[in-house]
């Protein structure tokens, strides 16, 4: 009965491409596959050998995909504040045909998506960052854990404001819950974009409260 459902779903709403719109059952096609290809830089830094924008990091390395600029910040945009939800796919099944991130990603025993607050959640209607862990998540077989960060306000975007007014919005406005479930887990926080790192450096310090063996953040673009 399950596969009739999925089936019937595939048909009534079949998979396409998130970057031209051609039918695909991956949601990227061959092509466009092969210009992300060119975009993409697939870093892995070590924080201790970064600048970085606060004194002590929380988390220890950083992972993107993308520097967040040109045709990549556009269709971020578009996933997160233009309703086209559907991109996730597209980007999640980039990430895994990867073998450089796949194989880091596959290190991690715990996922951790940065959480959105409840009026953003039902302004927005989803949160990109869930999405993005879900699937990973479920395609890699790693515990997703989206029941322990919470945002318990609604502030001001930090997309809106400067590098000292991100750092100052952020404070405490993450709650951590069923920490006992995080001790010595290695966690990947997923977020989409990495600016000042304001956000996940907070999320980090909440979290680190659990403490877990290691903390580290991966998100698609890097400004």
């Amino acid at each position: 009965m399950i596969k009739k459902i999925f089936t019937i779903i595939d048909l009534l709403f079949p998979k396409v491409c998130g970057i031209c719109g051609k039918l695909d059952n991956q949601a990227l096609c061959s092509k466009c596959k092969m210009e992300l290809d060119k975009l993409a830089e697939n870093q892995i830094l070590q924080m201790k050998n970064e600048k970085i924008n606060f004194e002590n990091c929380n988390f220890e390395e950083l992972l993107y995909m993308f520097k967040y600029e040109g045709y990549i910040r556009n269709m971020i945009i578009d996933y997160k504040f233009n309703e086209k939800s559907y991109i996730y796919e597209t980007f999640v099944n980039f990430i895994l045909k990867n073998e450089k991130i796949f194989e880091k990603l596959k290190t991690y025993d715990t996922i951790i998506p940065v959480p959105i607050s409840k009026k953003r959640m039902k302004e927005r209607g989803y949160n990109q960052s869930l999405l993005i862990a879900k699937k990973i998540s479920k395609e890699l077989g790693i515990t997703l854990q989206a029941n322990c960060l919470f945002k318990t306000k609604n502030i001001v975007e930090q997309s809106k404001l400067n590098k000292e007014q991100r750092l100052q919005n952020i404070q405490n406005v993450y709650e951590l819950k069923n920490k006992q479930i995080l001790n010595n887990k290695t966690i990947l926080l997923i977020d989409d974009i990495y600016t000042t790192g304001s956000t996940v450096q907070e999320c980090s310090k909440i979290l680190r409260q659990a403490e877990p063996k290691k903390i580290d953040v991966f998100v698609l673009a890097k400004d």
